[in-house]
């Protein structure tokens, strides 16, 4: 079961995703869920993940994302932690979710199921 604040996925930025689907496949075993033409969804790693290849989208980094069952509830502990958001709540094939800056300068997310 999903618990609030607890590490659930991990997203990667993509680039060419046909070639990472293929080296991950290959190498790991992982298999993947295509969400349109710009992300891929994997599954067999230990934690569930993916790949952002949409350019505009993708993070400059690999983005760790916490779950959270009340999302704006969740939004308000962090800004009331000094957490800055530097995305506000969007929503998703599944879910809402907004990032954050930690004050070491990380950029996280936090999810929601819809």
């Amino acid at each position: 079961m999903r618990e609030d604040g607890k590490i659930d996925y991990v997203e990667f930025p993509g680039g060419g995703l046909p070639e990472v689907k293929r080296f991950y496949g290959d190498a790991f075993g992982w298999s993947f869920q295509d969400y349109g033409p710009t992300y891929v969804a994997f599954q067999g790693a230990g934690l569930d993940g993916g790949f952002q290849g949409g350019a505009e989208e993708a993070a400059a980094r690999p983005m760790v994302v916490l779950f959270a069952h009340d999302l704006e509830a969740m939004l308000g502990r962090v800004r009331a932690a000094g957490g800055v958001i530097t995305r506000s709540i969007f929503t998703f094939p599944g879910g809402r979710r907004f990032h954050f800056r930690d004050p070491s300068g990380n950029e996280l997310g936090v999810w929601s199921e819809t």
